[in-house]
């Protein structure tokens, strides 16, 4: 595995603060998910099980330097006071004033100040019962994942992913959609026209166009049919072949 590099966690990213965790295996997969996604900075909250956490590394696997570079503090005051914005994750209503952001319009925020050069911080709670309400009246804000209302909880790992995934998806350049060519090229123009030429003739021949006064429109709708399912190269080949198979199929064995 590639050794990470240390400009890593120095990235403008936000610091991802799981207070009082319970589990060592849920710290180590929240470091997987945070690195996944960029996000590198960790801190722990006095955790339930002590720290360093076997545990915690043996599923944390290739992202154990974010452990081992987490702060470990004794209370949350301290975690966060040196922090210029801070989230506090919860999917329960609280009865407090305080703005309440998805994780997408969050992370859009986070990414401007961290990118102005402010902290900022995201809170989990523990596993059993979340943050308590004095953790999150330290919080600017809340980030709530719009879920299924029946059934909202979510695993300590998969709620820092969600948070890891939206800072980075501000400024992903991946395109929304690609075409996988696997090394071979579009279809030019003449080989899809050779194409509609032979599958007409074939067509023609087997009395697919009728009844005839619609013909026309029938051969327009399958020159426009080849053009929009972007054929490769190959594809036209494998096209022609199987019409020549079926030519022969009808017509009985060339000389």
């Amino acid at each position: 595995m590639t050794p990470l590099d240390d400009s890593l966690f120095d990235a403008p990213t936000p610091l991802m603060v799981l207070v009082r965790p319970q589990m060592g295996e849920n710290i180590g997969a929240a470091a997987r998910a945070m690195l996944n996604f960029g996000c590198a900075r960790m801190r722990l909250v006095a955790p339930r099980d002590g720290w360093p956490n076997p545990k915690a590394t043996a599923m944390a696997s290739g992202a154990s330097p974010v452990l081992d570079r987490a702060g470990v503090f004794d209370d949350l005051p301290a975690a966060i006071a040196d922090c210029d914005y801070v989230y506090a994750t919860t999917a329960r209503a609280r009865g407090l004033t305080k703005p309440v952001r998805t994780p997408e319009r969050a992370m859009s925020e986070a990414r401007a100040m961290t990118a102005a050069g402010k902290r900022v911080a995201v809170l989990f709670g523990p596993e059993r019962a979340g943050l308590e309400n004095t953790d999150v009246t330290r919080a600017n804000a809340i980030i709530t994942v719009p879920v299924n209302p029946a059934f909202y909880s979510l695993n300590l790992a998969q709620c820092v992913l969600l948070v890891a995934y939206e800072f980075m998806r501000q400024t992903s350049t991946t395109p929304p959609e690609v075409m996988a060519m696997a090394g071979t090229d579009f279809a030019s123009a003449i080989e899809r026209e050779k194409l509609g030429d032979h599958a007409e003739a074939e067509l023609l021949r087997a009395g697919f166009f009728f009844p005839p006064e619609k013909a026309g429109m029938m051969q327009l709708n399958l020159r426009n049919m080849w053009s929009r399912l972007g054929l490769t190269r190959a594809d036209v080949q494998t096209l022609h072949g199987m019409l020549r198979q079926l030519s022969r199929q009808t017509r009985g064995p060339r000389p």
